[in-house]
């Protein structure tokens, strides 16, 4: 199942299966009448699949890309936060800062969480996802270069744009082929399978040291070909089985 999470003609914030171009509702929580409501997907207004009380993302987590970065393959995980502010949604504007030499783009397959994880086992880790969507780590390099916490670095406003859907598990192979396309042009090209840590080894680390909530993000790193974005720019990050999450780019 597609699922996508929007707010309706009459203002609600519903979830639904997208099939195509058509939405059916769920049920609202105070009545089951409407149960079989559908919408087309230009009359309503598409927000963030999942509503994350954190996302943890992974650095280099696929060796082509931390060569084109001049680092080392790592030997365990680099996980670094993003907060609130930074989510935006597919068909935002991203308001980017203004000064910057470079505002990159980074591709990357995000996993949503569907209960409540703590120190999980690999072979069990699955079991928590909900599903996983498409998610844009957006990065300012200037700073990011010049601190260790990368808070000026990853954590502005607009930084992770997320959807457009939450696809379930099933729908998303296990050699999920996941693009980023700048004005139409490929510049990021790969697939699930580059990971040097899997999904499950994340979960496992992550939630040793910190529980996820349902409704979290773990944003599983980006593959080579990242580059910088300009003012006007439309960005597209697509992986198979979600579909593709679109932006443009305004840089004061």
């Amino acid at each position: 199942m597609r699922q996508l999470r929007f707010r309706d003609p009459d203002g609600d914030v519903r979830l639904g299966e997208l099939d195509g171009d058509e939405v059916t509702a769920f049920p609202k929580q105070a009545s089951r009448l409407d149960s079989t409501a559908t919408f087309s997907r230009e009359a309503v207004e598409t927000l963030p699949p999942c509503e994350p009380s954190k996302i943890v993302c992974v650095g280099r987590n696929y060796a082509d890309h931390a060569e084109e970065m001049g680092s080392d393959v790592p030997d365990r995980p680099l996980f670094f936060l993003k907060p609130l502010n930074a989510v935006a949604s597919d068909g935002d504007d991203l308001t980017l800062p203004s000064g910057k030499q470079r505002l990159d783009y980074e591709a990357e397959i995000a996993v949503v969480i569907g209960e409540r994880a703590t120190d999980l086992d690999e072979h069990e880790a699955m079991e928590y996802v909900a599903g996983f969507t498409c998610m844009n780590d957006v990065s300012n390099r200037d700073d990011q270069q010049e601190e260790q916490n990368w808070v000026r670095g990853k954590a502005f406003d607009d930084s992770a744009p997320l959807g457009p859907v939450l696809a379930t598990p099933d729908e998303v192979p296990e050699d999920a082929h996941i693009q980023c396309r700048v004005n139409g042009e490929t510049r990021q090209d790969s697939t699930r399978e580059h990971f040097i840590f899997s999904v499950p080894e994340l979960l496992a680390d992550i939630t040793s040291y910190v529980t996820l909530e349902p409704g979290d993000v773990l944003s599983t790193g980006t593959p080579e070909g990242v580059g910088p974005l300009d003012d006007g720019d439309t960005v597209e990050v697509e992986l198979e089985g979600v579909g593709t999450l679109t932006n443009t780019v305004t840089i004061p």
